[in-house]
């Protein structure tokens, strides 16, 4: 199933505020995803069982390298509004104080690490859209997982954000090791990510 997309954006009349009050109201099934993608809201359906794995997996690699005031969050809404966005990464780094304040989202600026796994449907949406956002925003990495990467799945690590792109710090297919840099200090072991 693709994503479903209700087409509002900034320039129709809708404010920034009036697109995060429509996200707000938007009623999806459980366990869809609902974001705002260049200005357009999305609902995603439930990711794919390998999809899942993947994000688990990664999640326990990480868990041991974390400082004890981060945390992983898999369901936390990122804004980004000076690109129109407001994502739900598959997986967000975040001091544990960013999280303090009341509300839905926090600044994806404060984001220390920022992870994507690529659905077949929407998967350009995490290849570009979400590039330049979380550039945009200052995050400091950007982790694209890519099952669907032209028949050889890739893992693509973006960093040093500047001027709202991201340099390409690696980018491995899935069976090579992936480093990430401090302060995480890890290699990612690609070859356990399950390909659909």
């Amino acid at each position: 199933m693709s994503a479903l997309t209700v087409d509002q954006r900034p320039g129709d009349g809708y404010s920034w505020d009036d697109l995060v009050c429509l996200w707000q109201e938007t009623d999806a099934p459980e366990g869809c995803r609902v974001e705002i993608v260049e200005g357009t809201i999305t609902v995603s359906p439930p990711p794919a069982n390998s999809h899942n794995v993947t994000a688990a997996l990664l999640q326990r690699m990480l868990y041991p390298v974390l400082p004890e005031n981060w945390e992983i969050f898999q369901t936390q809404g990122l804004s980004v509004p000076e690109r129109s966005g407001l994502y739900i990464p598959d997986l967000a780094v975040i001091p544990i104080a960013s999280l303090k304040r009341p509300g839905h989202t926090v600044p994806a600026e404060e984001a220390e690490l920022v992870v994507e796994i690529t659905s077949r449907d929407n998967a350009n949406h995490d290849r570009v859209s979400k590039v330049h956002g979380y550039a945009r925003a200052g995050v400091p990495l950007y982790l694209l997982l890519d099952p669907w990467h032209s028949g050889r799945p890739t893992a693509t690590l973006y960093g040093r954000p500047e001027s709202a792109t991201y340099r390409v710090l690696d980018s491995v297919v899935y069976g090579r090791p992936l480093r990430l840099p401090e302060p995480f200090d890890l290699t990612v072991d690609t070859s356990v990510f399950p390909v659909p």
